[in-house]
């Protein structure tokens, strides 16, 4: 699988309840998980202080990642993506154990 560099913003629309956003956010928790389970996510950070995510990830190629992995987020629909397909250093210390 390839490894992809994906910041995501996620914005609840206006007018969203609560109760929603809250049971969103609870399923999306679930996904991740099973996403981490398969390989397809592999890790997750929060910059401190902000409310967005970056995150490695893997998947087949960029269309797999967007329709299969991402797409499934319960999150999903109110996302903003930005995806960096990534390739190996030659002077990476984990180079050996990275997916490639």
């Amino acid at each position: 699988m390839r490894e992809f560099l994906v910041e995501i913003t996620t914005t609840v629309p206006e007018g969203t309840s609560q109760d929603e956003a809250d049971r969103r956010r609870a399923t999306e928790a679930v996904r991740a998980k099973e996403l981490a389970a398969t390989g397809h996510l592999a890790r997750l950070w929060r910059p401190l202080g902000e409310l967005r995510s970056i995150g490695i990830w893997r998947a087949t190629d960029e269309a797999d990642l967007q329709e299969k992995v991402l797409g499934t987020l319960p999150l999903r629909p109110w996302m903003t993506l930005t995806v960096t397909p990534l390739e190996s250093h030659p002077n990476d210390p984990g180079r050996g154990q990275a997916a490639r």
